[in-house]
C-alpha cells in the first residue's frame, strides 16, 4: 500500500442552507440546518481512503463529543486515527458554513486544532519518513506546518499543499512544496500576480482549480488546461479537499502529473452532488466510471 500521511485540520461543520445571505443588521429565516464531520485535514483524508489510499492522519481534537464523533468517523472511513490527540484546553475546532445561491461562505474557529504544536510532530517523525505523499492545509498553526515542511525537506517526501486560508502561507514555504493547488482567488492572494505569470513561474508545481471553469497549470512549454466535468452542482464545499485528497492519492500511486489532475478533477465533479463536504466523496470505481463517460 502507498501510504499518504494528512496532517491538518479536523472540524465540525454546523451547516445552514438559505435562500440568499442576510445583509448587515438583518435577521432572516434559513431553510434546514445540518452538522457534518469536516475540517480540510479531514475532508482530504477522507478522500484519498474512499478511493483506496492507506491514510493516516495526524491531527488534534477537543475532548468533547464533536471530537469523539469526528475520529470515530474516520475511523469507519478506514483512516488510521491512532495520531489523533485529544485537547483538554480547547473545544474541536469547528466551521460555519453558509450555503446559498450553490455556492457557501464559511467561518472556521481552529479550537483544539492550534493545539497541534511543532513539537508533537517532532514525536512523530517515524511515522512522517513512512509516507509516500504528505498532504498539508493552514488550518493548523503556521510554524507546525514549517516545521512539517522542513522535516518533508530533509527526506524528500512530496508534499501536496492547499493554501488555505490564503493569509497564513508564507512564499518562502514554496521550495518544500511538490504541488500547491489553491484556487484562482487564493492564487491572486499568494503571489499578486496574473494567472497564466503565476503560473510560468512555478511549472509542474502550481496547480490552481477554476471552479466550473476546471484546473490550470504550467508543463514548462505550455498552459495545460483540464476542462472541468458538467454536473449537477448541490454543494461545492468539499470539491477542493477531495481534488487533493485524489490528487495526493494519485501521485503516491506514480500517476503522471496529467493524469493525476484529470483524476482529481472527476473526482471533484462527483463530489459536488451531494449535501455535506465528505457525503459525495467518490470511490475509484466511481471516478474511472465518469472519466470513461
Amino acid at each position: 500500500m502507498k501510504m499518504i500521511t494528512v496532517i491538518g485540520s479536523m472540524n465540525m461543520d454546523l451547516v445552514v442552507d438559505t435562500s440568499r445571505v442576510p445583509e448587515n443588521g438583518e435577521t432572516i429565516l434559513g431553510n434546514s440546518f445540518y452538522t457534518f464531520p469536516g475540517g480540510k485535514g479531514a475532508n482530504q483524508a477522507v478522500a484519498a481512503a474512499r478511493l483506496g489510499g492507506d491514510i493516516h492522519m495526524i491531527a488534534c481534537v477537543g475532548n468533547d463529543g464533536f471530537g469523539t464523533e469526528l475520529t470515530r468517523n474516520l475511523h469507519e472511513e478506514g483512516v488510521d486515527t491512532a495520531n489523533v490527540s485529544y485537547s483538554s484546553e480547547k473545544s474541536t475546532g469547528i466551521a460555519n458554513i453558509i450555503l446559498s445561491e450553490k455556492d457557501n461562505r464559511i467561518i472556521v474557529v481552529p479550537g483544539a486544532n492550534y493545539e497541534l504544536t511543532p513539537q508533537m510532530i517532532e514525536g512523530l517523525r517515524d511515522i512522517i519518513k513512512m509516507s509516500n505523499v504528505v498532504v498539508m492545509q493552514l488550518e493548523i498553526l503556521p510554524e507546525t506546518v514549517k516545521a512539517v515542511l522542513k522535516f518533508c525537506d530533509e527526506l524528500t517526501i512530496p508534499v501536496v499543499m492547499d493554501p488555505a486560508p490564503a493569509k497564513y502561507f508564507d512564499v518562502d514555504m514554496i521550495s518544500s512544496i511538490r504541488y500547491i493547488t489553491p484556487n484562482q482567488y487564493e492564487c491572486e492572494q499568494l503571489f499578486g500576480l496574473e494567472l497564466d505569470e503565476a503560473l510560468e513561474i512555478y511549472p509542474n508545481q502550481l496547480i490552481v482549480t477554476l471552479g466550473k471553469d476546471g484546473v490550470r497549470y504550467f508543463d514548462g512549454e505550455k498552459h495545460i488546461h483540464v476542462e472541468a466535468i458538467q454536473t449537477n452542482a448541490v454543494d461545492t464545499t468539499g470539491a477542493g479537499d477531495t481534488f487533493n485528497g485524489a490528487l495526493a492519492y494519485a501521485i503516491s500511486h506514480q500517476y503522471a502529473l496529467y493524469d493525476a489532475v484529470k483524476f482529481a478533477n472527476a473526482a471533484s465533479s462527483l463530489s459536488v452532488e451531494k449535501l455535506g463536504a465528505q457525503s459525495g466523496m467518490p470511490t475509484k470505481e466511481e471516478v474511472e466510471a465518469r472519466l470513461a463517460r
